[in-house]
């Protein structure tokens, strides 16, 4: 299932982005992701970047793209709260230290109230405020800066909420991406040793991910000792947490970054085609507003 074809196409239109340029979009960005970690801001300004050159309106991607990373992450911090809460209360088995099983719940549970609240904010508080300032232009262009953004987000939660309320396919890949990551894991535990509970592996592993949100290039150093002490203080022992660890980075962390490099020259390729050929360019209709696009 590719996610990012599923963010970006709607069911009432002809796809407007190819199969193969949705591969070549989504490995291009996984590969600046690895590149760049910093939560992913690699991979996010390579994908609005390819879709702004394929004709897609600024606004209509940025709306997109937030839709697609509250769907995302919203799993991100609902496991956080569920396993860390489960395993604290004894609802699901293993250790349950204070630290990486409340903190990370209490964490997620604030994000996940932020982006609840920013929900209430109007999609055009920019327009609505700048009509305070009519006659101020400095003032004006003040609130416009200070409001467009918590109006984007505002506008992308509300198209991730219509796609959880007409869910299709593609909303498989919101919790599948999680899960085969966190399977090479538990694959790679079971490999050198024995894995700890599902509870404790789906934590450690989200807990550890933290560290991605360290402008570290591939979040070397950050995500690895983040899962490997927090394997560790759930009872694994050092040297199983570290060989694990190590050996899940490889094969899902750096091994998709090969092709993920071709795909970026590809994709290259592909916007110049765009720029040079405008019968070639997709066009994309905006159906934010209708609320029938997918994400």
């Amino acid at each position: 299932m590719n996610p990012t074809r599923g963010s970006f196409t709607s069911p009432d239109t002809a796809s407007p982005i190819t199969w193969r340029q949705s591969y070549e979009i989504t490995m291009a960005g996984l590969a600046a992701t690895r590149l760049f970690a910093a939560g992913g801001a690699g991979g996010v300004a390579v994908t609005a970047w390819a879709l702004r050159r394929s004709g897609m309106p600024r606004r209509e991607v940025a709306e997109r793209m937030i839709a697609f990373l509250v769907l995302l992450y919203g799993v991100y911090m609902c496991a956080m709260v569920v396993c860390g809460v489960g395993l604290y209360t004894g609802l699901f088995p293993g250790p349950h230290p204070f630290a990486i099983t409340i903190g990370p719940a209490i964490f997620g549970a604030f994000v996940i109230l932020v982006f609840l609240a920013l929900a209430f904010v109007p999609e055009d508080l920019a327009p609505r405020l700048e009509g305070v300032a009519r006659g101020h232009r400095r003032l004006a262009a003040l609130i416009r800066r200070m409001t467009t953004a918590p109006g984007l987000v505002s506008a992308g939660i509300h198209l991730a909420w219509r796609k959880l309320r007409r869910p299709d396919w593609a909303m498989i890949g919101t919790v599948s991406w999680w899960g085969f990551n966190i399977a090479v894991l538990y694959a790679c535990l079971r490999a050198f040793g024995h894995a700890p509970p599902v509870a404790v592996l789906i934590q450690a592993y989200f807990v550890g991910l933290l560290g991605n949100l360290l402008p570290l290039p591939g979040g070397i150093g950050g995500v690895d000792g983040g899962m490997i002490g927090a394997l560790v203080a759930f009872g694994v022992s050092g040297s199983l947490a570290l060989i694990a660890v190590l050996s899940y980075r490889v094969f899902a962390f750096w091994l998709p970054t090969i092709p993920g490099a071709i795909a970026y020259f590809q994709l290259r390729r592909t916007v110049n085609r765009w720029h040079l050929d405008t019968s070639e360019r997709p066009v994309i209709a905006s159906t934010v507003s209708s609320g029938s696009a997918t994400a």
